[in-house]
């Protein structure tokens, strides 16, 4: 059956979450003078978040934690990591992060020029994110992609994250449409990748890291431009 219906994965495929990321964190380090009050490098500081923030991620996808305890925990733990203990100045942090990271809406390379390529090839898009579903829209909405779908599916609406498989079918039935002719594209193997087969659905991995994995019949993309060779 000919594909009909694109689902798209958001963070750091459309929308560029660890480059928004990045400078928003840096404004709050900036502004709340960290590097002068403790000697702690913005680089050091942000490369310990980074890999912190994405274990998180990695458990929240894998139900062991929830989402409180990675808003508690991302930026306390980060801190730790440089013998600062203040659960007071890591929730400034993570409360003014979610608040600023809005104000950078930077869209992955060749975002809009793909979206509207898609658009007049008739495709029907929609976005399914593990986010957070208070912004998920929102950054949608704020980056000015958001026309280009028909449905947004937050994982908090579902209640479970990619890969399971509960989230791709209430995804496609809000969508109106059938495995067969959907494909997801996505950057994230495991809630992407692993999820979308398990679920016997056609997916694009967007190898965004050059994780360079190998799959017999596997679609793999380096750039947002490179769908044009599979859609």
């Amino acid at each position: 059956m000919k594909i009909q219906h694109i689902f798209f994965d958001l963070d750091n495929t459309l929308w560029d979450h660890r480059r928004n990321a990045y400078l928003t964190i840096r404004e709050l380090f900036e502004k709340e003078e960290i590097g002068l009050k403790y000697s702690i490098d913005f680089n050091e500081f942000h490369s310990a978040y980074h890999e912190i923030n994405e274990k998180l991620w990695e458990d929240i996808r894998d139900g062991i934690i929830n989402k409180e305890y990675l808003r508690k925990h991302r930026f306390y733990d980060t801190f730790r990591r440089f013998d600062v203990d203040d659960e007071v100045l890591s929730m400034y942090f993570e409360e003014h992060f979610l608040d600023k990271i809005l104000n950078h809406n930077e869209l992955v390379e060749g975002a809009e020029y793909i979206l509207e390529y898609l658009k007049t090839r008739h495709y029907t898009l929609h976005i399914i994110s593990n986010g957070f579903k208070e912004v998920t829209e929102r950054k949608c909405i704020l980056s000015k992609i958001d026309a280009y779908f028909q449905t947004i599916t937050s994982a908090d609406t579902v209640g479970v994250r990619k890969p399971r498989p509960e989230i791709f079918e209430y995804s496609l039935n809000l969508a109106g449409a059938q495995k067969e002719n959907s494909i997801l594209i996505g950057d994230d193997w495991i809630a992407d990748v692993v999820g979308a087969q398990r679920f016997g659905m056609d997916v694009i991995f967007f190898d965004v890291l050059n994780e360079s994995k190998e799959e017999d019949g596997l679609k793999v993309i380096k750039h947002l431009l490179q769908i044009k060779e599979y859609l």
